[in-house]
């Protein structure tokens, strides 16, 4: 680049009118050649320095044998992550329903469309760093007033004019105007591309999270049915006891309210199934008339026992949101670039050449071209401050986006530590439920016994009852938190979608 005193000051955020004309014709040449960019030049923000996500990083999860989802976990720290992760879980209706979600989601399919959209219109701002070449062709028939003198040597008033011509224009990218805005179409379009990864890694999760919540409500189900059978057993040799004599009719009508009690919480299972059903069914694509036949249970999921921890400085380079966040950045920082060259003046630089014939087979006759060579330079003198405040708008807005993007770290941040905690305190958990699952079946099974036998007062069934339905209930949503707490923590962690060679490719590094 040259820098001289006058380059200084025309490349200036200030630099105005008065500047450039004491700048001289020297300066502007020069500009011509080398040219400058004005505006903050973006840099990539730096890593968070922190080394881990949470006080205490947690190393191995509870175990809970013999259950479904009761495995052990390991977290490794500093490995990768998988590109198709949910393939860990070993279950083939999930692979295929996810692979029909990615193949059919609408949603999926509007953020690609809009990706397109933002590549090309990257494409289309290419065209400004070369020149624009236009072609034409007129004709017409003219009748000139007597009165005037002829336009033409042959002293002819009424002519025919055929006139082929093209026209060149090119705009000297002086002050950097042009780059600006590829670069600011440039960072959009990579926004719209971390958006449609979003999309798909949303889409994944949904599909998962639905699936694992379908599988616990068809054993919570199963639960409350087996839970029903038990009471309306109770029931009938409650009745069979009361018509004997051995039983009193409050006896009866505890345990004929109790069965009432249980039974009201299906119709709510099976409502929240049918709705867990039909999303899965919109979520790949179909009407939820359409929705796969195909049960889930969570005994037919591995549970993964080995998790990836990405390392914290790696994070922001994975995490979707964070790579938007950025990229919103860049865009605001190109916009500044953008306001400020638009207070500095333009250059045009114009050509053309052509024929005008009398007639079609005379033209490209000898004299009839014709050529011109134009150079103007416009530059703002007065605008009221429109300029200026659009400049100080930018300026805020990149403001703005450095804050969005710092929350935006930091909330990625806490997803991973409340999903490491979530982990580790949810395997806690189940190992809690197990213990009181086998409890409360135990009490029930000795009440049972005890009331039929005469040594247990019906009172203490009826809370062994409860306690038994409550434990079931619990276990199975503790099952439940374990798989989708695993399914989070890849979602948190970014995906894996930097290792599929058609989601990390840009296409504008090539």
């Amino acid at each position: 680049m040259i820098r001289t005193t006058a380059r200084r000051a025309l490349c200036g955020a200030a630099a105005g009118p008065l500047v450039l004309i004491r700048a001289g014709a020297m300066a502007l040449a020069a500009f011509m050649i080398a040219g400058c960019v004005v505006g903050p030049d973006f840099r990539k923000p730096a890593a968070p320095d922190v080394v881990d996500y949470t006080a205490q990083p947690p190393s191995t999860t509870a175990a809970s044998p013999d259950v479904a989802g009761g495995a052990a976990q390991r977290f490794t720290k500093g490995s990768d992550i998988a590109a198709d992760w949910w393939t860990l879980f070993h279950s083939r209706p999930l692979n295929a329903l996810i692979e029909q979600s990615l193949a059919n989601n609408h949603d999926l399919k509007a953020a690609q469309a809009a990706l397109a959209v933002a590549r090309e219109n990257v494409l289309a701002q290419r065209g400004v760093y070369y020149p624009a070449v236009t072609a034409g062709f007129s004709a017409s028939r003219q009748l000139q007033s007597e009165v005037l003198s002829p336009a033409l040597n042959s002293n002819t008033f009424e002519y025919s004019l055929f006139t082929p011509q093209v026209s060149v224009s090119y705009a000297p990218d002086v002050f950097g105007l042009n780059r600006r805005n590829t670069e600011l179409v440039k960072a959009q379009e990579q926004v719209a591309r971390f958006e449609m990864i979003a999309a798909r890694l949303s889409l994944i999760d949904n599909v998962v999270a639905a699936l694992i919540q379908e599988a616990s409500l068809q054993t919570q189900i199963e639960a409350t049915r087996q839970l029903i059978d038990i009471n309306t057993k109770s029931v009938e040799t409650l009745r069979y006891q009361f018509s004997k004599g051995y039983a009193s009719r409050l006896d009866v009508a505890a345990q004929e309210s109790q069965l009432a009690q249980v039974a009201a919480t299906l119709p709510p299972l099976l409502k929240q199934l049918a709705q867990q059903r039909d999303l899965l069914a919109v979520l790949a694509g179909r009407f939820p008339s359409q929705a796969p036949m195909e049960t889930f249970e969570l005994s037919t999921l591995a549970l993964p026992e080995d998790l990836p921890v990405s390392l914290p400085s790696a994070l922001v380079a994975q995490r979707p949101d964070v790579l938007q966040a950025q990229a919103n950045l860049h865009a605001a920082s190109a916009q500044v670039g953008v306001a400020t060259a638009n207070r500095l003046p333009n250059i045009m630089l114009s050509a053309d050449a052509g024929s005008t014939a009398l007639a079609i087979s005379q033209v490209f006759g000898s004299g009839t071209g014709f050529w011109g060579l134009a150079a103007a330079l416009t530059a703002p003198i007065f605008d009221g401050g429109t300029l200026l405040h659009q400049e100080r708008a930018a300026r805020a807005g990149y403001v703005q986006a450095a804050e969005q993007y710092r929350s935006t770290v930091l909330t990625a941040f806490q997803n991973v530590a409340d999903t490491l905690t979530a982990l580790e305190q949810d395997a806690e958990a189940l190992k809690a439920a197990v213990s009181a699952s086998a409890a409360a079946q135990v009490t029930l099974d000795l009440s049972q016994r005890q009331w039929r036998d005469g040594y247990a007062s019906y009172l203490t069934l009826l809370s062994a009852e409860q306690a038994y339905q409550q434990a079931r209930i619990n276990l199975v949503q503790a099952q439940a938190n374990r798989y989708a707490d695993t399914a989070a923590l890849f979602q948190a962690l970014g995906g894996g979608w930097w290792r599929r060679a058609e989601l990390a490719k840009d296409t504008y590094e090539n």
